[in-house]
């Protein structure tokens, strides 16, 4: 059995420190050598923020009283010995609560009110707006106070049925899915709408969100947690019974919100929970054995999941092992087991996303780096053709050879007025294209779908409209890639000429593939799905929901089109860039070649001087290529770090 998943998320933190190490050395050599321009800066930066700040959410997700939060403090919080997520019987967490940490607050708990659900903002807004939020600060040094704050994730009001129908926790037409109704004809309902948990837990400090979701009712009654935030999870683990395996009410989440997540099929893991009530002494092991398994194929046929995603635990002994060191029962729990799927699941995808980035990054930040250095490697090799050609040559050759250095420069002068009137022309194509992925443009898009959504009755056609806002949106991303291409070409067409006039290296980049982007339209598209069916009808009859989905749909789908818009703004920017640094180099190469022209007629031993420097310049960029082909080989070679190496960075650290 391979590490936990806690080891190998820390291998993982101390792999990403590595790599932002070695890229800021990288960044401070090419700045003291003169070869960062803005584009590659930004480049820089990119890379260097995409793997700090590299997020990765697990969802745990289930019907309430299926040992889910007790699960997440066996995986994460066994170290500090006690239980850290309220976990007892009956419901415990109440509304969706997000672990994580940002070193820029302090540790904290921050809930926002269920009243909240009667205005219109969705979550992503009200994130925004800190001072309506509960703010009570965690102790972290005091595992009891922290305990303690966090059990009121679990708070609970009790409201009239018709408060419950505003708040969305009522719906005439789902009985079987309302709350109970007290003697005094009031419904339980959570006191909070969301809450943020930041604490500098080692785990929580490298990156790791856990998002851990209360049962059916809260989650159908939230969409931008079925619309965004469960979707946009790297991994789901969805805990079921291993007494009663998937029931009507699992299967309804299942089939409702996680079928259609972004996560790949393959990071979906079910979780057998609580196996320790199938422990019967009148039962032999082999007999509860084969009763489990049976389970895990009936659950994992019924979801359509491999086998191997079913994974049986018993979340409270694997806890209870874990703080008591008792490795027989920890083994027996089944929770080494889920760490190394979980490990191997999540770790494997998303290191393979970076590997790819790193390795397409670092590969074109040293073509960029490398065509500036041929230019001034081409650039001194001219000159020293020139001076050489001088040897033995009177006051008036020299003079005459000034003289066509300055005509040059002049020629040179008039092509880069052109240059930059074909900037102009590229620059305002790519504000066309902006202004089409643009927040002005996508409202557009969705005016009508917004104004239908806060109307009342039924909306028997907006899964219609729906359908408009995605073929919109397709259209828009398929009219930026056409544009990018014909971009791509007219830079082509002039880079062709500058290298043939000025032996330039000018080399237009690949255009960006805007197809990932219509992927997420895919699958954002079908996580709406679960809202537009029959079923749905009635609640989407409800302004208030309705509106909710839509501000939902509306903030992930700018979250797509802001991401194509800035692949595309890095790719027009390498391209201006080089020829930038092409152009800047050019420049400087006159004034030198004049300079050295002027030196020569005022000395005569400038010309052997000046030759001198030449080959001391050449010696000097050849040991600059092979230093950046070092420091670059050293970045790409980072993502191929095996465990051993990890383990050895770790003991070290």
């Amino acid at each position: 059995m391979g590490a936990s998943f806690n080891e190998q998320f820390g291998h993982h933190g101390i792999w990403r420190r590595e790599f932002a190490q070695q890229l800021k050395r990288l960044a401070d050599w090419m700045s003291s050598h003169d070869l960062m321009d803005a584009a590659m800066q930004e480049r820089l930066l990119r890379l260097e923020n995409q793997v700090r700040t590299d997020k990765m959410m697990v969802a745990f997700v289930a019907e309430f009283s299926r040992g889910k939060s007790e699960l997440i403090n066996a995986i994460f919080f066994a170290d500090y010995g006690r239980r850290i997520m309220p976990a007892s019987a009956g419901r415990t967490t109440m509304c969706p609560t997000e672990l994580g940490y940002d070193a820029a607050l302090p540790p904290s708990l921050r809930l926002l009110p269920i009243e909240t659900r009667l205005q219109s903002q969705g979550l992503a807004e009200w994130r925004l707006k800190r001072d309506r939020w509960i703010d009570i600060p965690l102790d972290i040094g005091d595992a009891e106070q922290v305990a303690k704050s966090i059990e009121k994730v679990a708070q609970v009001r009790h409201v009239s049925v018709e408060e419950a129908r505003s708040l969305g926790f009522w719906h005439d037409e789902l009985p079987d899915q309302n709350p109970v109704v007290d003697v005094q004809g009031r419904v339980e309902v959570p006191m909070w709408r969301h809450a943020l948990i930041n604490m500098p837990h080692p785990l929580l400090k490298q990156g790791l969100v856990i998002l851990d979701t209360p049962g059916l009712n809260a989650v159908g009654a939230e969409p931008e947690l079925t619309v965004s935030l469960i979707p946009q999870a790297h991994a789901v683990v969805f805990i079921l019974g291993a007494d009663t395996g998937v029931t009507r009410s699992d299967l309804t989440i299942w089939r409702e919100h996680l079928i259609s997540s972004d996560a790949g099929n393959e990071a979906r893991l079910i979780v057998l929970n609580k196996i320790d009530t199938l422990w019967d002494t009148l039962s032999s092991p082999g007999q509860v054995q084969d009763q489990l398994e049976r389970q895990c194929r009936t659950s994992g046929a019924m979801l359509r999941v491999h086998p191997d995603q079913v994974v049986p635990v018993s979340a409270q002994k694997g806890l209870v092992a874990k703080i008591t060191a008792d490795e027989a029962l920890l083994r027996a729990s089944g929770l080494p087991l889920l760490e190394d799927v979980l490990a191997k699941n999540i770790m494997g995808r998303r290191q393979a996303i970076l590997r790819a980035a790193i390795t397409d990054g670092v590969a074109a930040l040293r073509a960029e780096t490398g065509r500036v250095i041929n230019i001034r490697r081409r650039d001194l090799d001219d000159q020293m053709l020139e001076l050489c050609s001088l040897r033995g040559k009177n006051a008036s050759v020299i003079d005459s050879m000034r003289h066509r250095i300055e005509q040059e420069q002049r020629e040179f002068e008039m092509s880069s007025a052109k240059i930059h009137a074909l900037r102009g022309v590229h620059l305002k194509l790519l504000r066309d294209v902006f202004h089409a992925l643009g927040a002005t443009a996508l409202k557009v898009h969705m005016a009508e779908l917004a104004e239908s959504s806060q109307q009342k009755g039924l909306k028997l056609g907006i899964r219609k409209q729906y359908a408009v806002v995605f073929e919109r949106i397709r259209t828009a991303l398929n009219a930026a890639q056409l544009s990018a291409t014909e971009i791509q070409a007219m830079l082509e067409g002039t880079f062709r000429q500058l290298n043939a006039e000025f032996g330039f290296s000018l080399q237009v980049p690949a255009v960006p593939q805007l197809g990932n982007f219509a992927l997420d339209l895919v699958r954002i598209e079908q996580s709406q799905s679960q809202y537009l069916s029959v079923e749905n009808v009635l609640k989407l009859a409800q302004p208030e929901f309705a509106s909710r989905l839509t501000r939902a749909l509306s903030m992930r789908l700018r979250a797509v089109l802001e991401s194509a818009t800035n692949d595309l703004d890095l790719w027009s920017k390498s391209a201006t860039a080089q020829l930038d640094a092409q152009l800047g180099e050019r420049k400087r190469s006159f004034v030198r070649r004049i300079e050295a022209v002027d030196r020569i007629q005022q000395a005569a031993g400038g010309l052997i001087e000046r030759i001198t420097e030449i080959e001391g310049s050449e010696k000097a960029l050849t040991q600059l290529d092979k230093r950046l082909h070092t420091l670059t080989a050293q970045l790409m070679a980072l993502p191929q770090i095996s465990q051993t190496e990890t383990l050895t960075l770790l003991q070290g650290a």
